[in-house]
């Protein structure tokens, strides 16, 4: 089993391979009827997606309508192992809970029947059984693979947190099983000065108007054409002569349609030159361009008619030789022939880990693998891969306190009412077969009232109102998690579970205020990309960050004060500048304004000395000193490589926040 339609195709295909007879074997390549079919037949080995199992009762119900007898939507109870490809976070969601329920089968079913004739609730034997499903169950043993698990794999997988079994990723590359993906890693930043272009100077929100204007950068046709040339003639110099002359490249950019705007600047550079080189572009949906209202990009049809599932066999055929994508093909997707990775995305912990990995494959003829990458620092990808490079081990676990002080929380706020939650789950665990159209009607009738409520809370108070929707996703997720780990029998723990599940997509989304486009409004000055550095990025020594449950019961709000144009476009300047001027100071004044404003700082002035103090504040310095912009970029070089230059701006910000926080303190 697994839970990606490229990794299914792998596994088909793989295991078709093997000798075996016929009907031993069953791969579900159609419809969840499909896979109904052949678990009734009870075929031995079946080959299938998680997405099919939740829709398979269904579909048991409805086979025995054709047969003319009374089905109950069930399975006779079978020892069943599942084996999972790339185990993580889909594996513990709700979906897995149906795989599980289905699996469970008859004595699943006896099981419900039972606990709720003892609860004395034998009209919600639905509620017990959904309970049932979350835990444990004797006739099921999961094996689960996976080279980057997350707390949550260990936690629902392991034994005592633990793996049974381990290969490491630092074995297998000793071992010659898979490449050294950081051996060679080469990183580019860039420089660049924007200007306002109109004559007024209107006020903008902070963070909003700092991620248009990072997106102004990230989409100018200066920034894409320079990062092409840089990549197509590398590509064409050395890449391309790789692997016997076969090797292919991969593109990751941040977003749909800087995908397209790269296939785009791919083709023209590639035609212009002369270049016998062939791209292919990956991305879901359809895509709307920016400047065009009247016009949007697919996938096939910039790929000229290649459908989605003929493209990884297109991509392996000599025709074509790079792959720009936008989040896809950076999980799973094995082509040995893939040498080298184009990165112009920030990638971050697992995701850094799963997307580089597409380059670890092996070949007869590939001897190394090649990565530059325009966005992220070195050690972020240091950090990223030391986690897994000797094996994840967990770190701190979930506290199920957190559950239940989000649910005295939630509850307090009157959002939603007791009575409502019975309402809803009185319906809802009505067995399926005997639910109707008006029971739909019902259940939303139940939930309506609380989303009332809170669309008047959000009016009232937008912030606490996110504030509110951010405790319920945090108790949904963490109920999701714990119960397959504690086996809970508390039965209004699953109705209030259930219930806020539905009312989460039935919340009106958060109004996010004006968007800005600046594409009239400002220009861009100067832009300079320049290589850093190049090289191999060591895994060998070094502490391993663990992997941590779910540790925050909420998420605060932060509320920014509105800036004016010019001086936002002023800071990004200095931050993303080579030179120090005078015009820096209004930077470094606005990290002296956001750090009195910091209640920890605020305490840390009160009781201690200014050297003690400078301790406190360089912790945080970094924090305030990086503006998180839509990537979290920080490419203030001399800041980050200069250290000299680095104590001399602590100590003289340092100094001057703590005389402020001190005169307040005294005022």
């Amino acid at each position: 089993m697994t839970d990606r339609l490229v990794l299914d195709q792998q596994l088909q295909d793989t295991i078709y391979q093997f000798e075996h007879k016929f009907g031993v074997v069953q791969k579900i390549d159609k419809s969840s009827r499909q896979l109904a079919e052949a678990l009734e037949n009870a075929v031995p080995i079946i080959i299938t997606t998680l997405q099919k199992f939740p829709f398979v009762s269904k579909q048991l119900l409805k086979m025995a309508e054709e047969r003319g007898v009374a089905g109950t939507g069930t399975l006779p109870t079978r020892r069943c192992a599942v084996i999972i490809d790339e185990a993580h976070s889909s594996q513990g969601g709700e979906t897995a809970t149906d795989l599980k329920e289905v699996l469970g089968g008859e004595a699943l079913l006896e099981e419900a029947k039972k606990k709720a004739e003892e609860e004395g609730l034998s009209n919600l034997e639905e509620l017990f059984r959904k309970m049932a499903k979350r835990g444990k169950q004797a006739n099921l043993s999961f094996f689960a693979f996976t080279a980057t698990p997350k707390h949550k794999t260990l936690a629902v997988f392991g034994r005592n947190g633990q793996p049974s079994h381990r290969y490491t990723m630092r074995q297998a590359i000793e071992e010659g099983f898979i490449l050294d993906v950081l051996k060679h890693y080469t990183t580019y930043e860039t420089y660049f000065k924007l200007l306002k272009n109109c004559a007024n100077d209107p006020n903008v929100e902070r963070k909003k108007a700092a991620k248009a204007l990072a997106r102004f950068l990230r989409l100018h046709p200066h920034n894409i054409a320079q990062k092409t040339e840089v990549i197509v003639e590398h590509f064409h110099s050395v890449t391309r002569h790789k692997i016997g002359g076969k090797a292919k490249a991969m593109v990751v950019t941040g977003s749909r349609l800087e995908a397209v705007r790269y296939k785009q600047s791919f083709d023209q550079y590639i035609q212009k030159k002369g270049y016998p080189i062939k791209s292919l572009v990956a991305f879901s949906g359809t895509v709307q361009d920016d400047k065009l209202s009247s016009v949007t990009y697919t996938e096939e049809g910039m790929n000229k008619g290649i459908r989605e599932k003929e493209l990884p066999e297109k991509f392996a055929t000599p025709e074509y030789q790079v792959l720009l994508v936008a989040e896809k093909y950076q999980t799973g997707f094995d082509q040995p022939l893939l040498h080298t990775m184009y990165v112009d995305k920030l990638l971050s912990g697992i995701q850094a880990v799963q997307t580089l990995s597409r380059l670890n494959r092996i070949h007869p003829l590939k001897e190394d693998a090649f990565v530059l990458d325009f966005v992220n620092k070195r050690e972020d990808i240091r950090e990223a891969f030391k986690t897994y490079y000797e094996g994840a081990e967990m770190g701190e676990e979930a506290d199920p306190g957190q559950m239940y002080t989000l649910q005295g929380e939630l509850e307090a706020s009157g959002i939603y009412l007791a009575e409502e939650v019975e309402r809803f789950g009185e319906v809802y665990f009505k067995p399926k077969q005997k639910q109707s159209a008006a029971d739909h009607q019902a259940m939303n009738a139940a939930l309506d009232p609380a989303v009332s409520r809170f669309s008047v809370f959000q009016e009232e108070d937008k912030d606490e109102a996110e504030m509110w929707r951010k405790k319920l996703r945090t108790f949904r997720n963490l109920y999701a998690f714990l119960s397959q780990i504690i086996p809970y029998q508390d039965s209004d723990l699953e109705k209030l579970y259930v219930f806020l599940r539905h009312l989460s997509s039935k919340l009106p989304k958060r109004d996010n205020g004006l968007s800005y486009q600046f594409d009239d409004d400002v220009r861009l000055e100067y832009y300079r990309l320049q290589k850093i550095s190049e090289g191999s990025i060591s895994l060998g020594e070094g502490y391993a960050p663990r992997l941590n449950g779910p540790l925050e019961a909420g998420t605060g709000v932060v509320r920014e004060e509105p800036v004016s144009l010019s001086r936002l476009i002023d800071v990004i300047n200095e931050r993303f500048g080579t030179d120090f001027t005078p015009a820096d100071q209004l930077f470094f004044d606005q990290i002296v304004e956001e750090a009195i404003k910091d209640e920890g700082l605020k305490q840390a002035a009160a009781v201690n000395p200014g050297d003690k103090f400078e301790l406190v504040f360089k912790g945080l310095l970094e924090t305030f000193f990086i503006e998180r912009m839509d990537q979290n970029e920080d490419i203030f070089v001399r800041f980050m490589n200069d250290i000299p230059f680095q104590k001399i701006v602590t100590n003289r910000l340092a100094s001057e926040a703590y005389e402020r926080l001190r005169e307040k303190s005294f005022s």
